[in-house]
């Protein structure tokens, strides 16, 4: 389906396939992602941790699914920004981008600090900050280079990542099953009656669905995807759900079990603890410098693609300035988009240094948040305008996520609500600004 259709033109490069789309949905996620967060999701749930991955991929599968409605109604950049817009009305897509972008644009930080983390135990003497900086730089460099680009460097770090979660599962198993921690994989992990709490472990959700923000990524490369992206972006959005949902809940079982008995004495390091008892200390800090390779280049070098794609949609619209619809002409690329990324992660991963917790509930309440409006931007465009008779894909499914999702913004810590809320207060004094004072007028022409 051509993006003329929409209105607008054709400037960025279609050459991404399934096989793209799907390695850049895992890149995204991260497969070894539990790697840096386990210790605080281990706390959160009292050890039900694999629960709280599976609750996770559940909610997600519905928003998936959602996704994948939705990319085919409307198959251009922009994710739930366009989907909202266009599902719903063009204030609430306004909003819903607004509401997104407190993910997208908070996540690289978050990957930033995460990696700084990882690396202070073996580096003490080089300041955060400077891993900070040149993260930033070098990822800045590689999706100034094209998506191209982005998609083979993504190639090569998924198949060192896959081999260092394999190294660990083996051993993991190896040593529980030769004695060590609970001796054996137990249910614990995944249920203890004694410990149960649903509030409890879906306070602890609220953490873990960070590892799976990711998959909702692959929506704003549509206008890069070789088909039109009209049915390849849910495929791949689906498939990578599902792979590295089911890797998260096995290597956060085996952590789980081996930490038993363990005193843990940081979060942040709780998961490399457990990876010592593995396989020694080798296994610690190669799985710490996975983490820093993993997040802190991978994941940040598409998440900054994601946001820079969404920040170049809302001002290709006329409703961020537009500057940062500009692409390049010869690498096709939203370059000032991409540098803008680059500078606000600087500055929030400075200002969020050593705050890991609060900062990765701030950056999933804004992606519940847009995933909530999704839901509802399906049930709307299919159910109500449409008339659709496919009540389970367009109707149920929405629903269900709908509700799952609802109830985890709903047990979320109350800090996290009221710094998400914060955000979305400012964006209605930007958008106050912009239609009063400005005099910009975002109810665009949609019809078609």
């Amino acid at each position: 389906m051509s993006i003329e259709k929409f209105g607008y033109k054709q400037e960025l490069h279609r050459a991404l396939t399934f096989k793209d789309l799907l390695i850049y949905g895992m890149i995204f996620m991260v497969p070894i992602a539990p790697f840096g967060v386990f210790g605080y999701v281990q706390d959160g749930s009292k050890g039900m941790v694999a629960l709280a991955y599976l609750i996770g991929m559940v909610a997600m599968f519905f928003t998936a699914m959602s996704y994948w409605s939705m990319s085919r109604a409307f198959p251009v950049s922009g994710s739930v920004y366009a989907y909202a817009q266009r599902g719903l009305h063009p204030v609430v897509g306004f909003f819903a981008g607004w509401l997104i972008l407190l993910d997208y644009i908070l996540v690289p930080s978050l990957l930033y600090i995460v990696s700084a983390a990882a690396l202070t135990p073996m580096l003490p003497g080089v300041p955060t900050w400077v891993w900070i900086a040149g993260f930033i730089g070098v990822n800045s460099l590689i999706n100034l280079c094209g998506i191209t680009f982005t998609a083979k460097a993504n190639n090569t770090i998924l198949v060192a990542e896959m081999v260092v979660l394999s190294i660990f599962v083996v051993l993991g198993l190896w040593a529980l099953y030769s004695g060590a921690g609970a001796g054996r994989l137990t249910l614990d992990p995944l249920y203890n009656p004694d410990k149960f709490s649903l509030p409890l472990v879906m306070s602890a959700v609220s953490i873990a669905v960070l590892s799976f923000l990711g998959f909702d990524g692959i929506s704003t490369l549509a206008e890069e995807t070789k088909d039109g992206g009209v049915d390849t972006v849910g495929k791949a959005s689906l498939a990578a759900l599902i792979v590295v949902g089911a890797l998260f809940i096995l290597q956060t079982w085996i952590a789980a079990d081996l930490s038993r008995g363990m005193t843990i004495t940081s979060l942040d390091t709780a998961f490399y603890d457990a990876a010592s008892v593995a396989g020694g200390n080798w296994l610690k800090y190669v799985t710490m410098w996975s983490t820093v390779i993993s997040w802190g280049i991978a994941n940040a070098l598409v998440a900054q693609a994601a946001v820079s794609r969404i920040l170049f949609a809302m001002a290709r619209d006329g409703q961020l300035p537009a500057l940062l619809a500009k692409v390049h002409p010869r690498l096709k690329t939203p370059w000032t988009s991409t540098l803008f990324v680059a500078l606000i992660s600087l500055v929030s991963g400075l200002w969020f240094n050593g705050n890991i917790d609060n900062l990765s509930r701030l950056v999933n309440f804004g992606a519940l948040m847009g995933f909530l409006v999704l839901h509802i931007a399906v049930i709307n465009h299919y159910i109500i305008r449409q008339k659709s008779r496919h009540l389970v894909m367009h109707l149920f499914l929405p629903l269900m996520g709908l509700l799952i999702i609802a109830f985890v913004i709903y047990e979320m810590d109350i800090e996290a609500k009221v710094l998400g809320l914060a955000w979305l207060a400012v964006g209605v004094v930007y958008y106050v600004i912009m239609r009063l004072l400005l005099k910009r007028n975002i109810v665009m022409d949609l019809e078609s």
